[in-house]
Parts: C-alpha cells; structure tokens; sequence
C-alpha cells in the first residue's frame, strides 16, 4: 500500500471502529455482490424426469436456465436482497398424451458483508429454503383432467430448485468468489483463506483494529520514511559571533532512518532520523568540525474522514534534538563561538524537518481510492 496525492490540510480524524465499518460499507457494493453471484447466470437446470400421481401416472421433466441475478442493497447495515429468476420449459405427459408448461421461478437471497478474522470481508449467503422459492406454472390452455397435476409438479420443481441453487451456492469456486482477503490483496499473494468453509467472525469495529494492526505496518511504514534518507541539509553561510566576524556553513545529509514499533492502543512508531553534518566555522580561518544528530519523532496511523489512512507526525522541537560535535584540532575545540552555533543549527535542523513533515500527501492513503482501483 502505497501512499497517493490526496492530502489533507486539516485532517477530520476517526476512530478505527468507524474506519472499519466504513470500509465495509463502501468495499461491499452492489457490483461486488453481482460479481459474486453472476457465476449462476446462464446454468442450465434439468429437473426429471419424475412421476407424479398415483403410482406414477404421470411424469415430467422440467429444464431451462438461471437468469440474471439482480441486487438491491438494504439497511443501515451490508445487507443485500438478490432476486435470481430461473426460466423452466415443463413437459408433461399422461395416457400418451402431452402437455406444456412454463414455469416462471423466483428465488429471493438475503447477503450479509461480514468480517472475519485476520482481516477478511465474507459476503455470507445462508441456504435458501422452499420458503425462498416463488413459483408460478403458466398454460394457454388446460383441461381439467391435468389440473390435479399441477401442484405435485409444483412441489417437485420448487424442492428440486432449492436443490440445485444451494449446490450452485456451495460451489467451490462460487464460495471463493465471496471471500475477500483484504491482507493478501495489498501484499499481492495467493490468500490462504479463500478455500475454508467456517470462520471467526468479528464486528466490524474489530475489522478496523485489525486493518491498522496488520496492514500498517513497520515494513510498510519504512518503505515510506525511507525516502527521507539522503535528504541534504544546506545551512548557511551564517554571520555570528561579535560584529557578526564568524561565518557557519553547514553541509551534510539525512542517513537511513531507524523505526522501532510502540505499544499502545494506538499503531505508532519511533522514528530516529540520524543527520550527519560537516560544519565550517571561518574565524581568521577555517575551522572544522564533524556533528552528527537524532532527530526523534513520533509517527502515528490515525483513521481521517472519508476513509483515509494518515500517518501523523508532529513536528521536532529543537531541545529534542541530540547533538554530538567532534572538532579537527584543539583549535577548533576552544572556539569560543562554539555554543551559539549549536543553537543556530539545532534551529535550522529543526526546521529542514519541520519543512518535510509539512507536506503530507506522501503520508496519506486514500483507502477509498484504492477499494475503487480494484476490479
């Protein structure tokens, strides 16, 4: 997961329970739960051929087709209705004779988003029953001796559709359709869990603990801070001392950052941002001195409306900031002018990464974003 260009100059923060109930709401969309369930579309279905009546007078058999599903999102939670309608050609046949029917079928869904652990999005289709099940048998014409027929046959076509459409349901294939590791999709691997049958289920308050905890991590969080190593620092020249009579240059550069995790409710990191300077006081002439500086900082992964992912980072003071001298000769060790220059440099140091830290798009990710980027 990679930062974006969304910035925010004064970030609305929220809490991780809400970011994770918001990220459930805007990943799990109407087009999701159709690609989830449009694998049924165009199955064909053959039903029979059963006898009917009293023994077996009758018989017939019943095929077609499942239909396009069609989805309606409902509630304040991710809930989805899903009609699936199934289209049956029914050919009867009694005493030699034959008769047609078409058999208009509805099948009603209820699809629940759930969460489950580690950080997986499950779209949770219970088993339809006949209950679940409109039927409805059409004929131009019937006479009444085939009458008596038809709600046998219904029962049959409606036991046999319920059937069918929870071995559909149960596939496989359809169940790994429904399974949405969110983990192994940032990583880009093959998830482990898309195959299993039972989970452990959480709230989504515990989905967005969990998305912080597992996804924001110190390796990620790295690849980020690392970017700042081989920054140069360039002060000066600078006029100090009596009559202004001393001139401070100052050159060097940012070294490779170190991070180490926090513990807390919170997910946070130590930064260590270590500055190596090369430092030239011109006092009648040049003296040479080498500091080298940790600049600490704390980093934070704070949950931003709409659905952003920031890491926060409050700017260095200058007390905070360690500073080693080490001089090129005695001369250089006794320069009187030596402790208003650290001043000024643990100022300008300070400043340089006040300017870096003040520009956050590079430490902001526009989850929403990157649900929308994925197909």
């Amino acid at each position: 997961m990679q930062p974006t260009d969304q910035t925010s100059d004064d970030p609305v923060w929220i809490d991780y329970a809400d970011f994770g109930e918001r990220f459930v709401t805007h990943a799990v969309t109407e087009e999701r739960i159709m690609a989830a369930v449009s694998g049924m579309a165009g199955r064909g279905m053959t039903i029979g051929p059963f006898s009917v009546g009293p023994v077996g007078l009758a018989g017939f058999v019943a095929k077609g087709k499942v239909g396009q599903p069609a989805v309606l999102r409902r509630g304040p939670d991710v809930t989805f209705e899903v009609t699936v309608p199934i289209s049956l050609s029914v050919q009867v046949l009694l005493g030699g004779k034959k008769l047609r029917l078409e058999a208009v079928v509805e099948i009603d869904l209820t699809l629940h988003a759930r969460t489950a652990d580690p950080v997986l999005i499950i779209i949770e289709v219970p088993p339809i029953t006949a209950r679940d099940v409109s039927f409805v048998l059409r004929a131009q014409a019937i006479e009444s001796a085939w009458e008596w027929l038809l709600d046998p046959i219904a029962g049959v076509v409606q036991r046999e559709v319920v059937n069918r459409v929870n071995a559909m349901l149960a596939d496989r294939q359809a169940r790994r359709g429904r399974v949405f590791d969110v983990e192994a999709m940032i990583d880009g691997v093959r998830s482990e869990h898309v195959t299993k049958t039972t989970f452990d289920w959480i709230g989504y308050d515990e989905f967005g603990h969990r998305f912080f905890s597992r996804i924001v991590t110190k390796d990620r969080v790295f690849d980020v801070v690392e970017r700042i190593a081989g920054r140069p620092i360039e002060i000066g020249p600078l006029r100090t001392g009596p009559r202004n009579s001393v001139t401070v240059t100052v050159r060097g550069a940012v070294r490779v950052p170190q991070l180490a995790d926090r513990t807390g409710d919170v997910v946070s990191f130590d930064l260590t941002l270590p500055v190596s300077l090369d430092i030239t006081v011109d006092v009648l002439k040049a003296n040479r001195y080498r500091a080298d500086l940790e600049v600490p900082l704390v980093l934070t992964a704070r949950a931003a409306d709409p659905l952003l992912v920031v890491i926060d980072v409050p700017p260095p003071d200058s007390k905070d900031i360690r500073l080693e001298f080490k001089a090129d000769g005695m001369r250089a060790a006794t320069l009187g002018a030596l402790a208003g220059i650290k001043k000024q440099i643990l100022a300008q140091v300070a400043g340089v990464v006040r300017d870096e830290l003040a520009d956050g798009s590079g430490r902001t990710i526009d989850v929403a974003a990157r649900i929308d980027g994925v197909a």
